[in-house]
Protein backbone atom coordinates (compact mmCIF):
# COMPACT_ATOMS: atom_id res chain seq x y z
CA UNK A 1 0.00 0.00 0.00
CA UNK A 2 1.38 3.39 -0.96
CA UNK A 3 0.15 6.97 -0.74
CA UNK A 4 -0.09 8.85 -4.01
CA UNK A 5 -0.97 12.39 -5.04
CA UNK A 6 -3.53 13.23 -7.73
CA UNK A 7 -3.22 16.87 -8.86
CA UNK A 8 -6.56 17.93 -10.35
CA UNK A 9 -6.39 20.45 -13.21
CA UNK A 10 -7.44 23.82 -11.82
CA UNK A 11 -8.29 22.23 -8.49
CA UNK A 12 -6.77 20.78 -5.34
CA UNK A 13 -4.35 17.89 -5.17
CA UNK A 14 -6.08 14.81 -3.82
CA UNK A 15 -4.31 12.19 -1.75
CA UNK A 16 -5.06 8.49 -2.11
CA UNK A 17 -3.97 5.07 -0.94
CA UNK A 18 -3.13 2.67 -3.78
CA UNK A 19 -2.31 -1.02 -3.88
CA UNK A 20 -2.36 -3.93 -6.31
CA UNK A 21 -2.65 -4.38 -10.04
CA UNK A 22 -5.48 -5.31 -12.35
CA UNK A 23 -8.95 -3.90 -12.98
CA UNK A 24 -9.20 -0.55 -11.16
CA UNK A 25 -11.42 -0.17 -8.10
CA UNK A 26 -11.89 3.40 -6.85
CA UNK A 27 -13.09 3.64 -3.24
CA UNK A 28 -14.78 6.82 -1.99
CA UNK A 29 -15.18 7.34 1.76
CA UNK A 30 -18.14 8.96 3.45
CA UNK A 31 -18.66 12.42 4.87
CA UNK A 32 -15.61 13.54 6.92
CA UNK A 33 -14.08 10.08 6.48
CA UNK A 34 -10.75 9.27 4.87
CA UNK A 35 -9.09 6.56 2.82
CA UNK A 36 -7.28 5.42 5.98
CA UNK A 37 -10.52 3.86 7.20
CA UNK A 38 -10.42 1.50 4.20
CA UNK A 39 -7.05 0.07 5.25
CA UNK A 40 -8.61 -3.26 6.41
CA UNK A 41 -10.14 -3.60 2.94
CA UNK A 42 -7.50 -2.29 0.55
CA UNK A 43 -4.99 -5.10 1.01
CA UNK A 44 -7.39 -8.02 0.53
CA UNK A 45 -9.21 -6.35 -2.38
CA UNK A 46 -5.92 -5.48 -4.06
CA UNK A 47 -5.13 -9.16 -4.61
CA UNK A 48 -7.15 -8.99 -7.84
CA UNK A 49 -7.52 -5.27 -8.48
CA UNK A 50 -5.70 -1.98 -8.58
CA UNK A 51 -7.34 -0.34 -5.57
CA UNK A 52 -7.32 3.45 -5.25
CA UNK A 53 -8.95 4.83 -2.09
CA UNK A 54 -9.44 8.58 -2.31
CA UNK A 55 -9.32 11.35 0.22
CA UNK A 56 -11.81 13.81 -1.27
CA UNK A 57 -11.09 17.54 -1.20
CA UNK A 58 -10.60 18.78 2.34
CA UNK A 59 -10.63 15.24 3.73
CA UNK A 60 -7.75 13.20 5.14
CA UNK A 61 -4.41 14.12 3.57
CA UNK A 62 -5.87 15.97 0.56
CA UNK A 63 -5.51 19.70 0.08
CA UNK A 64 -8.11 21.82 1.84
CA UNK A 65 -9.30 24.58 -0.50
CA UNK A 66 -11.53 27.38 0.70
CA UNK A 67 -14.62 26.15 -1.17
CA UNK A 68 -16.28 23.43 -3.18
CA UNK A 69 -17.81 21.47 -0.32
CA UNK A 70 -20.79 20.20 -2.28
CA UNK A 71 -21.53 16.69 -3.51
CA UNK A 72 -21.61 17.86 -7.14
CA UNK A 73 -18.12 19.36 -6.77
CA UNK A 74 -16.83 16.11 -5.28
CA UNK A 75 -18.35 14.26 -8.25
CA UNK A 76 -16.49 16.59 -10.60
CA UNK A 77 -13.31 15.93 -8.63
CA UNK A 78 -13.91 12.20 -9.07
CA UNK A 79 -14.27 12.64 -12.83
CA UNK A 80 -11.05 14.67 -12.94
CA UNK A 81 -9.25 12.08 -10.82
CA UNK A 82 -10.23 9.32 -13.25
CA UNK A 83 -8.72 11.43 -16.05
CA UNK A 84 -5.48 12.12 -14.18
CA UNK A 85 -5.12 8.45 -13.25
CA UNK A 86 -5.75 7.42 -16.86
CA UNK A 87 -8.66 5.14 -15.94
CA UNK A 88 -10.82 4.58 -18.98
CA UNK A 89 -13.16 2.33 -17.01
CA UNK A 90 -13.32 1.50 -13.31
CA UNK A 91 -15.38 -0.12 -10.60
CA UNK A 92 -16.65 2.41 -8.04
CA UNK A 93 -17.27 1.73 -4.35
CA UNK A 94 -18.77 4.43 -2.16
CA UNK A 95 -19.51 4.37 1.54
CA UNK A 96 -22.26 6.63 2.91
CA UNK A 97 -21.82 10.05 1.28
CA UNK A 98 -19.33 8.40 -1.07
CA UNK A 99 -22.36 6.66 -2.60
CA UNK A 100 -23.98 10.07 -3.12
CA UNK A 101 -20.81 11.20 -4.89
CA UNK A 102 -21.18 8.20 -7.21
CA UNK A 103 -24.86 8.97 -7.86
CA UNK A 104 -23.97 12.57 -8.64
CA UNK A 105 -21.17 11.41 -10.95
CA UNK A 106 -23.58 9.15 -12.85
CA UNK A 107 -26.12 11.97 -13.08
CA UNK A 108 -23.55 14.44 -14.43
CA UNK A 109 -21.26 12.27 -16.53
CA UNK A 110 -23.15 9.07 -17.31
CA UNK A 111 -22.15 5.42 -16.81
CA UNK A 112 -19.76 4.93 -19.73
CA UNK A 113 -16.58 4.82 -17.63
CA UNK A 114 -18.05 2.61 -14.89
CA UNK A 115 -18.01 -1.20 -14.95
CA UNK A 116 -19.60 -2.12 -11.60
CA UNK A 117 -20.94 -0.31 -8.53
CA UNK A 118 -20.73 -1.12 -4.83
CA UNK A 119 -23.08 1.11 -2.83
CA UNK A 120 -22.39 0.88 0.91
CA UNK A 121 -25.05 2.10 3.33
CA UNK A 122 -26.35 5.40 2.05
CA UNK A 123 -29.99 6.50 2.13
CA UNK A 124 -31.73 7.81 -0.99
CA UNK A 125 -32.96 10.72 1.18
CA UNK A 126 -31.43 11.56 4.56
CA UNK A 127 -34.15 14.03 5.57
CA UNK A 128 -37.82 13.04 5.42
CA UNK A 129 -40.24 15.06 3.34
CA UNK A 130 -43.17 16.46 5.35
CA UNK A 131 -45.80 14.39 3.52
CA UNK A 132 -44.09 11.03 4.08
CA UNK A 133 -45.41 8.45 6.52
CA UNK A 134 -43.44 5.83 8.42
CA UNK A 135 -43.32 3.37 5.51
CA UNK A 136 -41.87 5.92 3.09
CA UNK A 137 -39.35 7.10 5.66
CA UNK A 138 -38.16 3.52 6.15
CA UNK A 139 -38.01 2.86 2.40
CA UNK A 140 -35.92 5.95 1.80
CA UNK A 141 -33.71 5.60 4.88
CA UNK A 142 -34.44 9.00 6.38
CA UNK A 143 -32.04 9.68 9.24
CA UNK A 144 -33.72 12.93 10.28
CA UNK A 145 -37.50 13.41 10.59
CA UNK A 146 -37.30 17.05 9.50
CA UNK A 147 -35.01 19.98 8.86
CA UNK A 148 -35.11 21.14 12.47
CA UNK A 149 -33.73 17.85 13.77
CA UNK A 150 -31.05 17.91 11.10
CA UNK A 151 -30.14 21.49 11.97
CA UNK A 152 -29.37 20.47 15.52
CA UNK A 153 -26.90 17.84 14.34
CA UNK A 154 -25.20 20.23 11.91
CA UNK A 155 -24.81 22.74 14.71
CA UNK A 156 -23.21 20.10 16.91
CA UNK A 157 -20.77 19.18 14.13
CA UNK A 158 -19.73 22.80 13.61
CA UNK A 159 -19.24 23.33 17.35
CA UNK A 160 -17.30 20.13 18.11
CA UNK A 161 -13.59 20.28 17.33
CA UNK A 162 -12.09 17.75 19.74
CA UNK A 163 -11.60 14.02 19.38
CA UNK A 164 -13.71 13.06 22.39
CA UNK A 165 -16.70 15.13 21.35
CA UNK A 166 -16.48 13.95 17.75
CA UNK A 167 -16.26 10.33 18.91
CA UNK A 168 -19.46 10.89 20.89
CA UNK A 169 -21.21 12.19 17.76
CA UNK A 170 -20.07 9.13 15.80
CA UNK A 171 -20.69 6.46 18.44
CA UNK A 172 -24.21 5.67 17.22
CA UNK A 173 -22.77 4.66 13.85
CA UNK A 174 -20.98 1.66 15.39
CA UNK A 175 -22.10 -1.38 17.36
CA UNK A 176 -21.89 -1.17 21.16
CA UNK A 177 -18.82 -3.39 21.31
CA UNK A 178 -16.66 -1.31 18.97
CA UNK A 179 -13.39 -0.44 20.78
CA UNK A 180 -13.19 3.11 22.13
CA UNK A 181 -9.60 3.48 20.95
CA UNK A 182 -10.55 2.63 17.37
CA UNK A 183 -13.50 5.04 17.54
CA UNK A 184 -11.21 7.83 18.69
CA UNK A 185 -8.89 7.08 15.78
CA UNK A 186 -11.75 7.45 13.33
CA UNK A 187 -12.82 10.68 15.06
CA UNK A 188 -9.29 12.04 14.59
CA UNK A 189 -9.51 11.28 10.86
CA UNK A 190 -12.86 13.11 10.74
CA UNK A 191 -11.30 16.22 12.22
CA UNK A 192 -8.89 16.52 9.30
CA UNK A 193 -11.83 18.09 7.44
CA UNK A 194 -12.23 21.59 8.95
CA UNK A 195 -15.49 21.72 10.89
CA UNK A 196 -16.99 24.68 9.04
CA UNK A 197 -16.41 22.88 5.74
CA UNK A 198 -17.73 19.64 7.25
CA UNK A 199 -20.96 21.38 8.26
CA UNK A 200 -21.37 22.97 4.82
CA UNK A 201 -20.85 19.65 3.06
CA UNK A 202 -23.19 17.81 5.41
CA UNK A 203 -25.91 20.40 4.79
CA UNK A 204 -25.60 19.99 1.03
CA UNK A 205 -25.42 16.20 1.22
CA UNK A 206 -28.39 15.55 3.48
CA UNK A 207 -30.89 17.69 1.57
CA UNK A 208 -30.31 15.80 -1.70
CA UNK A 209 -32.83 13.27 -3.06
CA UNK A 210 -31.30 10.53 -5.24
CA UNK A 211 -34.36 8.39 -5.98
CA UNK A 212 -34.61 9.31 -9.67
CA UNK A 213 -30.91 8.66 -10.27
CA UNK A 214 -31.07 5.31 -8.47
CA UNK A 215 -34.01 4.23 -10.63
CA UNK A 216 -32.01 5.05 -13.77
CA UNK A 217 -28.99 2.85 -12.94
CA UNK A 218 -28.40 -0.08 -15.29
CA UNK A 219 -24.97 -1.17 -14.07
CA UNK A 220 -24.11 -4.36 -12.17
CA UNK A 221 -24.58 -3.24 -8.57
CA UNK A 222 -24.01 -4.60 -5.08
CA UNK A 223 -25.79 -2.79 -2.25
CA UNK A 224 -24.43 -3.35 1.26
CA UNK A 225 -26.38 -2.40 4.39
CA UNK A 226 -26.69 -3.38 8.03
CA UNK A 227 -29.40 -4.16 10.54
CA UNK A 228 -28.01 -1.72 13.13
CA UNK A 229 -27.05 1.09 10.79
CA UNK A 230 -28.22 4.68 11.03
CA UNK A 231 -29.97 3.95 7.72
CA UNK A 232 -32.65 1.28 7.66
CA UNK A 233 -31.81 -2.06 6.08
CA UNK A 234 -35.15 -1.64 4.32
CA UNK A 235 -33.77 1.40 2.49
CA UNK A 236 -30.85 -0.63 1.18
CA UNK A 237 -33.23 -3.30 -0.08
CA UNK A 238 -35.30 -0.52 -1.69
CA UNK A 239 -32.21 0.71 -3.55
CA UNK A 240 -31.39 -2.78 -4.82
CA UNK A 241 -35.00 -3.29 -5.91
CA UNK A 242 -34.82 -0.25 -8.19
CA UNK A 243 -31.77 -1.50 -10.11
CA UNK A 244 -32.33 -4.50 -12.39
CA UNK A 245 -30.25 -7.47 -11.28
CA UNK A 246 -28.76 -5.71 -8.26
CA UNK A 247 -27.50 -7.80 -5.37
CA UNK A 248 -27.94 -6.88 -1.71
CA UNK A 249 -25.98 -7.91 1.39
CA UNK A 250 -27.27 -7.00 4.86
CA UNK A 251 -24.98 -7.48 7.86
CA UNK A 252 -26.77 -8.75 10.95
CA UNK A 253 -26.43 -6.94 14.27
CA UNK A 254 -24.18 -9.65 15.74
CA UNK A 255 -21.96 -9.64 12.65
CA UNK A 256 -20.65 -6.08 12.91
CA UNK A 257 -23.85 -4.84 11.33
CA UNK A 258 -23.33 -1.11 11.75
CA UNK A 259 -22.90 1.84 9.39
CA UNK A 260 -19.20 0.90 9.37
CA UNK A 261 -19.54 -2.82 8.72
CA UNK A 262 -16.46 -2.71 6.48
CA UNK A 263 -14.44 -1.72 9.57
CA UNK A 264 -16.22 -3.94 12.10
CA UNK A 265 -16.35 -7.07 9.93
CA UNK A 266 -13.79 -6.57 7.16
CA UNK A 267 -13.39 -10.28 6.42
CA UNK A 268 -17.00 -10.76 5.40
CA UNK A 269 -17.13 -7.41 3.63
CA UNK A 270 -13.98 -8.04 1.62
CA UNK A 271 -15.05 -11.55 0.64
CA UNK A 272 -18.48 -10.38 -0.55
CA UNK A 273 -17.15 -7.41 -2.51
CA UNK A 274 -14.32 -9.42 -4.08
CA UNK A 275 -16.74 -12.14 -5.22
CA UNK A 276 -19.08 -9.56 -6.75
CA UNK A 277 -16.32 -7.77 -8.63
CA UNK A 278 -14.84 -11.03 -9.90
CA UNK A 279 -18.15 -12.43 -11.22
Amino acid sequence: MRRISIPLPGGPTLSALEAGEGPPLVMIPGWSQSAAEFEPNIGPLSKRARVIALDMRGHGESEKPAGGYRVSRLAADLAAALDVLGLERADLLGHSMGSSVIWSYLDLYGPERVRKLVIVDQAPCAIAKPEWGEAERADHGCLFPDGAAFGGFVGAVAATGDVGGTAALLAGMFTAGFPAEALHGIAAENLKLPRADAAALLHDHCYLDWRDVIRSIRLPTLVVGAEKSIFSAQSQRWIAAQIPGAEVEIFEADAGGSHFMFVENPERFNERVAAFLAA
